[in-house]
């Protein structure tokens, strides 16, 4: 009985953190922004620092050797840009 209790709080808990995370890549893709710099100006804004989130621009973007960013901290690969749109 326990046990179930405990796989159905880590089956919420990782349910949470997917839907955070799902989040955080939607306003990294509306803001076209890197994660990493979205990353940043969280930080800072948590920490009252200043900060300015700026778009990439398109010249930016097509000299950047990877248009989404840097990989995560969880360790996923790197998605090509028109890839990961034809998933959808």
């Amino acid at each position: 009985m326990k046990d179930d209790y405990e796989v159905d709080e880590k089956k919420q808990a990782a349910a949470d953190v997917l839907f955070s995370y799902s989040k955080f890549a939607m306003a990294c893709i509306g803001s076209q922004t890197r994660p990493t710099d979205m990353r940043l100006h969280l930080m800072k804004e948590i920490s009252g620092l200043p900060t300015s989130l700026k778009r990439r621009e398109a010249s930016r973007a097509a000299t950047s050797p990877d248009p989404l960013g840097e990989s995560s901290s969880s360790g996923t690969a790197r998605l090509d840009k028109v890839d990961s749109f034809r998933a959808l």
